[in-house]
């Protein structure tokens, strides 16, 4: 199945200057591209809700709630600019 890229996700593309694409890897939602299309990487496990998820099925306050805690597990790789965790801290959550 694949991920249906959010307009959450595509307007904080936007915001970087990247370009967005449903990923054709087994476990990742979206591959990153800068704008000359270069790959820069895949993000999101599938298997895994992500903030817009969460906002559309459970409601803005547990989005809110899932965000809070999706950071704090993840406090380590969202501080690296440029890695997978940077990447979908800024774009998914």
């Amino acid at each position: 199945m694949t991920y249906q890229i959010t307009d959450y996700t595509k307007n904080k593309a936007k915001l970087f200057n990247v370009l967005v694409k449903p990923s054709n890897k087994k476990f990742y939602k979206i591959d990153i591209y800068d704008l000359k299309n270069n790959y820069i990487t895949s993000i999101g496990d599938k298997r895994y809700k992500d903030f817009p998820t969460y906002i559309k099925e459970e409601g803005m306050q547990k989005a809110l709630e899932r965000r809070r805690l999706y950071y704090i597990r993840h406090k380590k790789d969202i501080s690296k600019i440029g890695s997978r965790g940077w990447w979908a801290g800024v774009l998914l959550w």
